[in-house]
């Protein structure tokens, strides 16, 4: 074969493999308005970045191999708004996209790339589950180093060296749901489905009619599970969402994250935080409203929004720099922790402090949710949890009491475990609401004898106040409300000089991605 025969081979192979799997398959996802993988990663990278590996691979038995281009699983790097990142997006064309061995091979090579060359790792994920003619069998489940191939040694060993990041975007079962599952973010398509197995096997095995969405659907993933932090309606707001995320991290953990301009006017919200936030603190408000006329414009990305919601996690920016910020919303059970807030702040705390991000907790609120759910739901162990991760992340932490802060929440949101501690005038903090300790000391009710009442209120409310935490310096300062944003910009300038450049001690890098 001389070169110009070479070549001509060359294009006709290289044509059927970016031509993917079903052309069927391929119109029903265009007119469905899905995109395809390609056209998903052409979104994603940068114009003319894109790098492939492995698009001559097929299954390695032979009578598919002229059947699946890629293997399913079309891979390698690109730049995503000129930052290089590795990218895996499953063809579900292609078989669809099940699991197989050389498919495996592929994923588990591009992550060991990654990690050794310090890049993000993206995955589009869609999967139909393990290839069955390739897995059945005793050999099958670990004949290639796990089920499909995919679950090579080692590549499930997250030491969140350089961040995961994964999209759900159709049916997602096996090695796309273990992937999205260890992600350190997950955003998901409504319509699409992400499970261990699929219905037709989960129906046999259980012999029971299940709904798709109900076995794992974006209602139930974002709001029962907190599996997914994001839900978005088309590919292409998944795509928006994977992109400003990764704005906010760095490349790998020995890096900090990237530092942007700080947009104009962002200052200006700052002055309106009193008009937000009632004096009285039995009276609700959200915090997120608070949260976003302290930090830069336009900077506030919030995780498992419908999750937990008593506690919102969220990545901003102040001063151009990427923050944490865990914060307790008087809207949501008035601002109570419960079992779900636990995890969600234990989850967020292992991101922030795996990435060189320091975290900023606004704490307001009444104490953990006691009663018989809670404790069936692992309460305290939960709570433990949260504080481990508090106590053990070693960036930057600073922490405002603004209205309240009670008991064993108190530690929990950063009493005495944050860097710097500051208190609005008007904070009260004590070991619980002195109304409710009305009734555990004296058992007196407000509706029985409201005089009395009054009076053992403010009995127990002596030496709650911001400067009563001040004067044994465990609180740092004192601020006026209005300039919330100014002192943690300032504080967290000076935070940024110590001698590690930023650099954590990722005490939390092995964490459980999933607590």
């Amino acid at each position: 074969m001389d070169h110009d025969e070479a070549l001509a081979d060359y294009e006709r192979r290289k044509a059927r493999a970016l031509a993917m799997g079903s052309p069927k398959r391929l119109a029903e996802r265009r007119a469905a308005g899905i995109l395809n993988a390609r056209e998903r990663l052409a979104r994603l990278v940068d114009p003319g970045t894109f790098t492939e590996l492995g698009l001559f691979a097929h299954s390695s038995r032979m009578s598919d191999a002229g059947k699946t281009p890629a293997d399913g699983i079309i891979e390698g790097f690109g730049e995503i708004d000129g930052r290089i990142a590795a990218v895996s997006a499953s063809d579900f064309t292609t078989m669809g996209a099940s699991s197989a061995m050389v498919a495996g091979k592929k994923q588990a090579h591009l992550a060991r790339l990654a990690v050794e060359n310090g890049t993000p790792i993206v995955f589009l994920g869609e999967c139909s589950g393990a290839r069955m003619p390739d897995t059945m069998g005793a050999a099958g489940p670990d004949g290639h180093g796990g089920i499909g191939g995919i679950a090579t040694k080692g590549h499930y060993m997250r030491r969140r060296k350089v961040p995961w990041i994964a999209a759900v975007l159709g049916q997602s079962y096996g090695g796309s749901t273990w992937n999205a599952a260890m992600s350190d973010f997950v955003v998901m398509r409504k319509g699409a489905v992400m499970a261990v197995s699929s219905v037709r096997v989960t129906e046999v095995a259980i012999a029971e009619a299940i709904d798709e969405q109900e076995l794992g659907g974006w209602r139930m993933q974002t709001a029962v599970t907190g599996q997914v932090d994001m839900a978005v309606d088309n590919d292409e707001e998944a795509l928006a969402a994977l992109k400003a995320y990764l704005g906010y991290l760095p490349g790998h953990a020995g890096e900090l994250p990237p530092t942007v301009a700080v947009p104009a006017g962002s200052d200006d919200a700052a002055a309106s935080i009193l008009d937000i936030v009632p004096a009285e603190r039995v009276k609700t408000y959200d915090i997120r409203r608070a949260i976003q006329a302290i930090v830069d414009r336009d900077s506030y990305f919030p995780l498992k929004e419908r999750f937990g919601k008593s506690i919102v996690t969220a990545l901003c920016r102040l001063g151009g720099q990427s923050v944490g910020m865990i914060a307790t919303n008087p809207i949501a059970k008035g601002g109570a922790l419960d079992p779900d807030a636990c995890d969600k702040a234990a989850s967020f705390i292992t991101l922030c402090d795996s990435f060189n991000i320091p975290l900023v907790l606004l704490t307001d609120t009444p104490g953990f949710l006691i009663g018989v759910e809670g404790e069936r739901r692992r309460m305290p162990g939960k709570i433990m949890n949260f504080l481990q991760a508090l106590e053990l992340a070693t960036v930057p932490k600073l922490g405002i009491i603004l209205r309240k802060s009670y008991g064993q929440a108190y530690i929990n949101m950063g009493g005495g475990r944050v860097d710097v501690l500051a208190a609005w005038p008007g904070a009260e903090i004590g070991f619980m609401d002195p109304a409710v300790g009305v009734n555990v000391v004296h058992g007196v009710r407000q509706a029985d004898d409201p005089a009395r009442f009054a009076e053992l209120v403010s009995e127990l409310a002596r030496g709650t106040s911001a400067y009563d935490l001040a004067g044994p310096y465990l609180a740092h300062a004192v601020i006026d409300p209005r300039e919330s944003r100014d002192w943690l910009i300032r504080m967290l300038k000076i935070l940024a000089r110590r001698p590690n450049g930023g650099i954590g001690e990722h005490l939390l890098a092995n964490w459980p991605t999933t607590l």
